[in-house]
């Protein structure tokens, strides 16, 4: 399959993202330079210094939302591609009326309780849908040990057991890999079931 048949075929594909931190705002990315047709991405936080250390965002965007910033860089990239924004704290009701279109959801959440909340309720009450989730991805180094596992229609990318600490802090070059893993499981998912 070609580029332009790629890009093609992901032209009227719709992609929700939970979370614009290291996980989503990377894989948000990935996704633009394939050309996926659309991106609803949500996240309730603004950007802070701190972030740009694993985060796809710039020192003059600090002070910014995430979702907002994230679509302004995408547009960058590709001005082609329909970016949907919220500014809302995801629940149970929001994930299922704000992702109802989309061919599947990623989950970037920082929190366990964000994180069971979104896959519970796509498994839940959205079981045609796929959710792409992030697990295991502090500190540095032990490639080996990220991984993909899928449980019926969760998959799960990292290692599912290094939890961010101040010892084993989230780090650019383990995040990226996890994410560009979440992108590169959406294309596959999305290429491979037409």
């Amino acid at each position: 399959m070609t580029t332009e048949e790629i890009r093609e075929r992901l032209a009227d594909k719709v992609v929700g993202i939970a979370g614009c931190g290291g996980l989503g705002s990377n894989c948000a990315v990935a996704l633009a330079r394939t050309g996926i047709g659309k991106l609803i991405l949500v996240d309730d936080d603004k950007l802070e210094a701190s972030n740009l250390n694993r985060q796809y965002f710039f020192a003059d965007q600090i002070g910014e939302f995430k979702s907002l910033a994230l679509r302004d860089n995408i547009r960058r990239i590709d001005d082609t591609i329909i970016v949907e924004t919220h500014i809302v704290r995801l629940d149970p009701d929001l994930v299922t009326e704000l992702f109802a279109d989309c061919d599947l959801i990623v989950e970037a959440f920082d929190q366990d309780n964000e994180k069971q909340m979104i896959i519970e309720t796509v498994l839940g009450d959205m079981p045609d849908k796929s959710i792409i989730s992030g697990q295991g991805l502090a500190g540095f180094g032990n490639n080996e040990s990220i991984k993909t596992q899928r449980l019926g229609n969760l998959f799960i990318v990292g290692d599912g057991e290094t939890e961010v600490s101040e010892k084993q802090p989230p780090l650019a070059p383990r995040v990226a890999v996890v994410a560009n893993m979440q992108a590169n499981l959406v294309l596959e998912l999305l290429l491979n079931t037409e």
